[in-house]
């Protein structure tokens, strides 16, 4: 069974239920409005099925609710953030302000963000850059839950690879958005919330048998995609963002569905290119082709067409929820029924 509740609700009752846990009200907006986009996207598993953990973090100092992150300049290109072991998304936030100009003027800027957290819905940091022009990708890791292929001791995380690109004028970004993992975690973690099971070949139970039994599978390990090869990316992300910035693997980090143990320490690199510089101005002419070629095949599409539909409906008709998630929710913002 679901309800349904508008956006702005849906934000002020996580904001609202953050707050209380004890996070700063300047972290708690980014974080609800984060969690909400995601729910308006179609993209549940990054969305308000993750306000028990997250409050349940802040409360036991897993998640620092008051961090602020802090910049430190290194090159003209590249700047290293540090969230403080705070919420990802401030740090994101603040990453996304200064990348643009660092790219204009250099052509290709990188955020190096560290002491982070979780980073939601990957797609939607580059999709901010691309509205500005530039051409972003987006690598973050997570607790381990893919193990090495031929393996059965989780390693990496599910890792997901975020790119988006500006298209044409008019034209929406292309926005490309998967976890390595065959689905990403958040969605079993919202299966077992809600009780439901899951389709076999999503994950594997603690002793390497498949599981459709969400709980099982949150104790196992994750499929990766395409064998061998989604868990060399998993590996390749590893090092795109905890090697590359100095922080915990996933195989290091603590997990980000209770409040046991200390900060995950996980790590995001943002990229961000400008197309013009790097093309000589001829981006915006091949970009155009492509998506008018794409269009005009019988059968294809651009990715990242439902999420538009999904927000648009959302928009106009409002979340739904699973009632067992919005009864979490409000519960966490003290509020007995919606207002």
């Amino acid at each position: 069974m679901t309800r349904t509740v508008s956006i702005a609700e849906a934000e002020r009752l996580a904001a609202k239920a953050l707050i209380a846990a004890g996070t700063a009200p300047e972290n708690a907006a980014p974080v609800a409005r984060a969690l909400v986009a995601a729910e308006a996207s179609g993209q549940p598993g990054h969305g308000l099925s993750r306000m028990p953990s997250y409050v349940e973090q802040v409360r036991s100092g897993k998640v620092h609710g008051t961090a602020r992150p802090s910049c430190e300049t290194v090159k003209p290109g590249l700047v290293r953030i540090d969230a403080g072991h705070g919420f990802a998304y401030p740090a994101i936030d603040l990453a996304q302000k200064i990348l643009p100009d660092m790219a204009r003027r250099s052509g290709v800027a990188l955020a190096a963000i560290h002491r982070s957290h979780h980073f939601g819905q990957g797609g939607a940091h580059c999709e901010v850059l691309a509205q500005k022009g530039l051409v972003a990708m987006v690598f973050g890791n997570a607790p381990k839950a893919i193990a090495p292929w031929g393996a059965s001791r989780p390693m990496f995380g599910t890792n997901p690879i975020c790119f988006a690109a500006p298209g044409p004028a008019g034209a929406p970004p292309l926005v490309i958005d998967f976890a390595v993992s065959r689905v990403a975690k958040g969605k079993i973690m919202a299966a077992s919330r809600t009780g439901r099971p899951i389709p076999e070949g999503w994950a594997l139970d603690d002793q390497g048998r498949p599981a459709t039994d969400a709980a099982a599978a949150m104790n196992g390990t994750m499929v990766p995609i395409g064998e061998a090869k989604g868990a060399a990316l998993a590996l390749m992300i590893e090092v795109l963002s905890a090697a590359l910035v100095g922080a915990h693997f996933g195989f290091e980090a603590n997990g980000l569905f209770d409040g046991k143990g200390a900060p995950p320490n996980l790590a995001q690199t943002i990229l961000a290119i400008d197309p013009g510089l790097a093309s000589d101005n001829a981006y915006w002419e091949r970009i155009g082709l492509l998506f008018s070629e794409i269009e005009q095949t019988e059968g294809a599409r651009l990715p990242g067409s439902r999420r538009l539909e999904a927000r648009e409906t959302a928009v106009r008709e409002g979340l739904r929820i699973p009632e067992e998630i919005l009864l979490d929710l409000l519960a966490l913002a003290g509020e007995a029924e919606l207002t």
